[in-house]
């Protein structure tokens, strides 16, 4: 480390640790306030006590002096609750996967050397986050406040309650190490280990590692437990205040107040608290910002001495691990875990993900040649195992600890044990089912294509070719708890090997077809009656009849979308605000930092589903084969290469009624249209 460098490094920490004192200042200054009464009562006590000042025994002045005595206790009594609310608040935790020293001895080796070298304390324990992040992040024991909520910083938040920069050690961290649980947590991505090289992770962690460094200092480590204690405090005043709801289970989660007489007082407490927190935090949150970018100014300079000029390179790799791993997410494995499956092995999937986008980027191409070296997964004993656990928190992180609610008969279908009197949270409702990657077509993309083409022949039906282009006055929009119509999008059938899952009554064998060939459309014949391509053909061929299929489409969406909104069980990514929430609760962001999904309109879901009819087609008649591309999830295959015409075709078809282009490639593909589509 040159000269120049280390003073530079510390002029920055002595940045840092100025605002940590500032911060420290607002603690001072409540305090001083809280104490001013008691103050005021003491002189007026030594005054009638002394004689002096002119405070003797009288009247007036004994009136003044049990008032101000009152109001001191009393003063003093909310001092002291506020503090002990504000110091046993228990930060926010990010959802992470451990990774224990027997799991994985070259990984935490690797780490501990890095913090010698550094000559920094080394982290306490690491974990793994589905991110495309690293961090520090504080869970040092303590005694958990009494009224915070397992699982509270769950879902909905990226990095939830991590600080900007290299998370605090506890006062009594020492350079190499530390008692257990004093020094913090690393955190790192998943992706990062089984894209990144090992020497590009070494480099990429360097900076991260560094930040335990400033958390042994006891300003910087006391101003951080003030600030997150007040985030406690506030978060505790917010839930006090909200509340009970019932999630698409149909079971309750209280509020404070709805946890019997102790958590009335409790949330009394907090309410009474939460202002005054509320109002520290404003004071505080400026200097702790400036005490966070000091921290990690510090803790990249130090970095600088180790690898470098590698870091540059790591940090092209960031950037690619993170557009792969949000197109994985949000393509491929989130049609899944609509149907209430989980991808065992995402963290494999992305290597896949981001070897087929180095593949048709040519921007990307050399990526691929560092392929040969040894992976930062190898530095876990079992991968396979971890990239499990990691999965199945992904999961849970987007769509809750439970699957999305099946629905049956166009009702939630909710257990009978469910909520019911005496039933443990949980009891009697479906988990997670897992599903490999060779099993995706199958499993996923083949029960998606069946549940859109029964409602794209439902929808028909419904419609009629007769019927008045007024669909959206016949369809008006349902409310949050309006029961979802036949074939909702996130109603799964069952697997062989999931007995628990509910199959959807959209597409129950028989049902379907019945009901489309007794009740097809006056202008619609025997022929082209049922669920085949031949009737889709028949009436985007006439002008005037898609809009009534879109806005049904669409209608039955909303319902789908509404059962599963925001603030219950099952929610859907970015969908909107909880029912019944004002704009102070607006609608939680999108796990893990990815993109809200736009609405889409009734002619792309249109569309969405006619493809699907088509594939379905294909499958059935063709010798088509449902299949996975990496990077666009569900996918048709004929004769093994993907159909990348059909999409266009059908867009031609439903916003043009252009009919010849699909049906010349249904004759080359060899679908016969007249054939019925197989919906279950």
């Amino acid at each position: 480390m040159s000269g120049s460098g280390g003073t530079g490094r510390r002029a920055v920490a002595r940045s840092a640790r100025a605002h940590a004192l500032a911060v420290l200042r607002v603690r001072s200054t409540a305090l001083a306030l809280a104490l001013l009464p008691a103050a005021a009562a003491v002189i007026l006590w030594a005054g009638r006590a002394t004689g002096r000042f002119g405070l003797g025994p009288g009247t007036g002045w004994d009136a003044a002096r049990w008032t101000v005595t009152g109001l001191a206790v009393l003063v003093l009594a909310c001092a002291v609750v506020a503090g002990l609310v504000i110091a046993r608040g228990r930060p926010a935790v990010s959802p992470t996967v451990p990774v224990e020293e027997h799991a994985a001895p070259a990984l935490h080796a690797l780490v501990r050397d890095l913090a010698e070298r550094l000559e920094v304390p080394a982290p306490s324990a690491i974990a793994l986050t589905p991110d495309c992040d690293s961090w520090l992040e504080e869970r040092t024991p303590r005694r958990p406040a009494a009224d915070t909520a397992p699982g509270e910083a769950g879902p909905g938040r990226r990095g939830a309650g991590r600080p900007d920069a290299g998370a605090p050690g506890a006062e009594e961290d020492r350079p190499g190490g530390g008692r257990r649980g004093a020094a913090p947590v690393l955190v790192i991505g998943s992706p990062f280990l089984w894209w990144m090289r090992v020497a590009e992770l070494r480099a990429l962690l360097a900076p991260v590692v560094a930040g335990t460094g400033p958390s042994a200092h006891p300003d910087i480590a006391a101003a951080r437990r003030f600030v997150r204690g007040l985030d406690a405090a506030v978060a505790g005043a917010e839930r006090a205040a909200g509340r009970g709801r019932t999630t698409a289970w149909g079971t309750a989660t209280p509020g404070l107040a709805g946890q019997g007489p102790d958590g009335a007082l409790r949330g009394g407490v907090h309410r009474l608290v939460g202002p005054l927190a509320r109002w520290m935090l404003r004071a505080a949150g400026p200097h702790a910002a400036e005490m966070e970018r000091g921290v990690a100014a510090a803790a990249a300079e130090r970095a600088k001495a180790v690898d470098y000029g590698l870091r540059v390179a790591a940090q092209e790799q960031v950037g690619l691990a993170c557009a792969g791993w949000d197109r994985l997410l949000t393509r491929v494995a989130l049609p899944a875990w609509r149907l209430g499956l989980w991808p065992t092995r995402l963290d494999a999937g992305v290597v896949s993900a981001l070897t087929e986008l180095s593949r048709r980027d040519r921007l990307a191409e050399g990526f691929t040649s560092r392929l040969g070296d040894r992976p930062a997964c190898d530095l876990l004993e079992e991968p396979g195992r971890i990239d499990g656990a990691v999965s199945l928190l992904a999961a849970r992180l987007f769509l809750g600890p439970r699957p999305p609610l099946p629905h049956a008969g166009g009702t939630a279908a909710v257990p009978e044990r469910a909520g019911g009197p005496g039933a443990r949270v949980g009891e009697g409702l479906p988990e997670w089912t897992p599903v490999e990657w060779s099993a995706y077509p199958e499993e996923v993309v083949d029960r998606i294509w069946r549940a859109e083409a029964a409602r794209l022949f439902e929808a028909l039906d419904a419609t009629g070719a007769a019927e008045p282009v007024r669909a959206p006055a016949a369809e008006p929009p349902l409310p949050s708890g309006a029961p979802l119509p036949h074939g909702a999008p996130h109603a799964p059938q069952a697997p062989a090997h999931a007995p628990h899952a509910l199959t959807p009554a959209g597409v129950r064998a028989g049902g379907v077809g019945g009901a489309l060939a007794g009740g097809a459309g006056a202008g619609e014949g025997p022929a082209s009656a049922g669920p085949t391509l031949a009737r889709v053909l028949e009436r985007f061929a006439r002008p005037g009849g898609t809009e009534a299929l879109a806005a049904r489409i669409s209608a039955q969406m909303a319902r789908a979308e509404a059962a599963s909104a925001p603030g219950v069980i099952g929610a859907s990514p970015g969908v909107g605000p909880s029912a019944g929430a004002g704009e102070a609760h607006p609608a939680p962001p999108a796990p893990m930092g990815l993109p809200l999904q736009p609405p889409r309109s009734g002619k792309e879901l249109l569309a969405d589903h006619v493809t699907a009819a088509v594939c379905c087609a294909a499958v059935d008649t063709a010798g088509a084969v449902p299949g996975l591309d990496w990077l666009d999830g569900p996918a048709l295959f004929v004769d093994g290469e993907r159909t990348g015409e059909l999409a266009g075709l059908v867009l031609a078809l439903v916003e043009d009624g252009e009919t010849e282009g699909l049906r010349d490639w249904l004759a080359r593909v060899g679908v016969r249209p007249e054939k019925p589509v197989r919906l279950v």
